[in-house]
């Protein structure tokens, strides 16, 4: 096998901090609707082999897709970084179309889960809200246009990353996207 050969299949988890595992199960299960997959519980951490007891579990996000929480009783309660708005770190499912979007976000105001949008992205629409660990988590439905969309985005990329890496300032190339999103709000000068 050679270098060029070699390429990622697709992810096979992504793991987070959960403050209680069971709770976790619970509340993925209720509130996204997702299938509680498999538990894995260890005293010895296997990669490293250090004593350090937790609870790791998997939840089936859809697709092969797995998301999965490690609860670790033996450490200080968990953090995030300060220096790191809430809004940056999230997790994003995506739903297959803006009614599902919205009936998950009734489902989810009606069991007391405050939520955030339906913010217009251009390509997709999305409602944001946090789960009883301080996850952020994103729900994303496809906009009608998106096919349309993702070949401007495709064509402008490389220019809008080149522009970026020489001014840290928001390259214009793609301001069409939240263009109904910001229709109200006047720029500061």
């Amino acid at each position: 096998m050679t270098l060029d050969t070699l390429k990622i299949d697709r992810i096979h988890h992504v793991a987070y901090r959960c403050k209680d595992a069971k709770e976790t199960v619970l509340w993925y299960q209720k509130m996204l609707k997702m299938d509680f997959v498999l538990a894995i519980a260890e005293d010895l951490v296997p990669s490293t082999k250090e004593p350090d007891p937790y609870m790791h579990i998997f939840m089936d996000a859809g697709n092969g897709n797995v998301l999965a929480f490690f609860e670790l009783p033996t450490k200080p309660e968990m953090g995030r970084d300060p220096n790191t708005p809430n809004w940056v770190q999230h997790i994003a499912f995506k739903v297959k179309d803006r009614e599902t979007l919205l009936g998950f976000k009734t489902h989810l105001e009606e069991n007391g889960v405050k939520v955030l949008g339906v913010t217009d992205h251009g390509i997709f629409h999305s409602i944001y809200f946090f789960d009883p660990n301080g996850h952020r988590l994103e729900l994303a439905c496809p906009d009608e246009n998106e096919t349309e969309q993702l070949k401007q985005l495709d064509s402008v990329k490389w220019a809008m990353l080149e522009e970026w890496s020489q001014t840290k300032r928001a390259p214009k190339h793609a301001a069409f996207l939240h263009q109904q999103e910001f229709a109200d709000i006047t720029p500061a000068k």
